[in-house]
């Protein structure tokens, strides 16, 4: 049985990367070219160029997604409460508050700075209905089991009611398996907090690089369960009978630390060009499992065995956050307007991730196995101060994913897309500022055929919504 993964990021970025850090980048994706204080996540050397004293900027986010599975399986049929092929599936993941803080000291050559926020994870992500793959498991499992488990079950029941034991076992025997009910539910939580510290220097007037850290605290949850249950026609009536030894429950907490060095580069050109690069290595995640599973019936456990094993209590699995480069041009024509481009490479191909079992090659593999291409993200904005006091901005972007089918699954699905968002920046004062902005995510769907048992397929249509606000409050002192 196929239960629980990682929540998929509800933001832009990577595999297990965000790089919405503020509303800054809500009403503005291509950040890497600009220099300013909601910018030191993307442009780190850029803070260099602030004027001199304390900077801060204090964000919340607002993020509402639906993962949505439409899932195509002939034995769903077997289903008494929704006897269709198809069945949907769908997950709301809604993150109310997402936090973050930035704060930069400059003097005249050399800067220092912090930056605190949800560096990966989708906050929290609800399937009140569970999931298709693991209701396929279930379905095809009960077609192979009742004809052993209903006859004596049926028996014993009869015998209890005074029924003598050759005629219960005669009687028992005429039982017809009509379909099951499944109650079950997934939830899962996923957060990677990331607390970036370092510093920047001024070679020239024009030219500064950057050195820092990032210190990741991943924490994540998965709780689960299924209950089946099966209806069955004894003498002209009709009955139901729970299964509750073949029942599955899991509630696995997973915390690991990483590390990640940045190093980056700003060459502010003149006042009308601003270039800057930046990269981020990889950063080793060691999940460690601190679980509960509770699998009644030694059959059950077997079938269920290539999914939850990454469950086990005491267990390590591996989640790297990839390696990113990260490339930023701005441009000014006139001085009240600003065009910026960026370019993101996230290396997913060269970070470890969980082991998965490849029934065509028999053997376990790491899940990067299963990434063709690197992921790649072309980000354009542009900036417009219509008056002294307001800015306006607009943005685009699209992100590429390169995932094998092998990597897709309603477990843990991501899918390619195009961004859009919009906002404004009110200049309250000369020190204060205010960003609001909104962005919707636009995903491609996309479907995948498995084979479940020999000549036996699933289909899954995977979609996908996405919705974000943001607000920041930028100080400068």
């Amino acid at each position: 049985m196929a239960i629980l993964v990682a929540a998929s990021n509800a933001f832009a970025g990577g595999l297990l990367t965000n790089t919405n850090q503020n509303a800054a980048f809500v009403r503005n994706f291509a950040q890497e070219g600009k220099i300013d204080i909601t910018s030191i996540y993307a442009n780190p050397a850029g803070g260099a160029f602030l004027s001199r004293g304390w900077h801060l900027s204090l964000n919340s986010q607002t993020a509402f997604q639906q993962r949505n599975i439409e899932t195509t399986f002939p034995l769903f049929t077997k289903n008494i409460d929704n006897p269709e092929a198809t069945h949907r599936f769908e997950g709301r993941a809604t993150a109310p508050i997402i936090p973050s803080f930035t704060v930069s000291f400059n003097r005249e050559k050399w800067s220092i700075s912090a930056h605190f926020a949800v560096s990966g994870g989708g906050g929290k992500c609800e399937f009140d209905k569970g999931l298709g793959s693991f209701e396929a498991a279930y379905a095809g499992t009960l077609e192979k089991m009742v004809p052993g488990v209903l006859p004596p079950m049926l028996t014993a029941g009869l015998i209890a009611k005074g029924m003598d034991a050759n005629t219960a076992s005669a009687l028992a025997a005429t039982g017809q398996y009509k379909g099951y009910t499944l109650n079950s539910f997934m939830k899962g939580r996923s957060y990677n907090f990331g607390l970036q510290l370092g510093g920047t220097y001024k070679f020239t007037d024009n030219l500064a690089a950057y050195v820092g850290i990032r210190g990741i605290y991943a924490t994540n949850n998965y709780n689960g369960a299924v209950n089946p249950s099966i209806k069955y026609a004894l003498a002209g009536t009709e009955n139901t009978i729970p299964l509750n030894d073949y029942g599955i429950e899991l509630n696995c907490d997973q915390t690991a630390f990483g590390v990640t060095p940045i190093i980056g580069i700003d060459w502010k050109i003149n006042n009308q060009w601003n270039v800057s690069a930046k990269y981020e290595f990889r950063t080793k995640i060691n999940l460690k499992n601190k679980s509960e599973i509770n699998i009644a019936k030694d059959e059950v456990r077997a079938a269920a065995s290539s999914v939850l094993s990454q469950f086990e209590d005491g267990k390590k699995v591996r989640e790297d956050v990839p390696a990113l480069l990260a490339i930023g041009v701005q441009y000014a024509p006139i001085e009240k307007v600003r065009i910026c481009a960026a370019y993101h490479q996230f290396f997913d191909k060269n970070s470890k991730k969980a082991e998965v079992f490849d029934k065509d090659a028999q053997k376990w593999v790491g899940k990067q196995e299963y990434v063709k291409n690197n992921t790649h993200e072309f980000l354009l904005g542009a900036e417009y101060d219509v008056c002294k006091l307001v800015t306006v901005s607009a943005s685009w972007e699209h992100t590429r994913y390169g995932l094998e089918d092998k990597f897709m699954s309603d477990l843990s699905f991501n899918l390619s897309n195009h961004m859009v968002g919009a906002g404004v920046r009110f200049h309250v004062t000369k020190r204060f500022d205010i960003d609001l902005g909104y962005m919707c995510t636009f995903y491609n769907s996309r479907d995948v055929t498995t084979e479940v048992a020999p000549n036996l397929f699933k289909t899954d249509h995977y979609e996908r919504k996405n919705h974000t606000f943001g607000i920041g409050l930028n100080l400068h002192i």
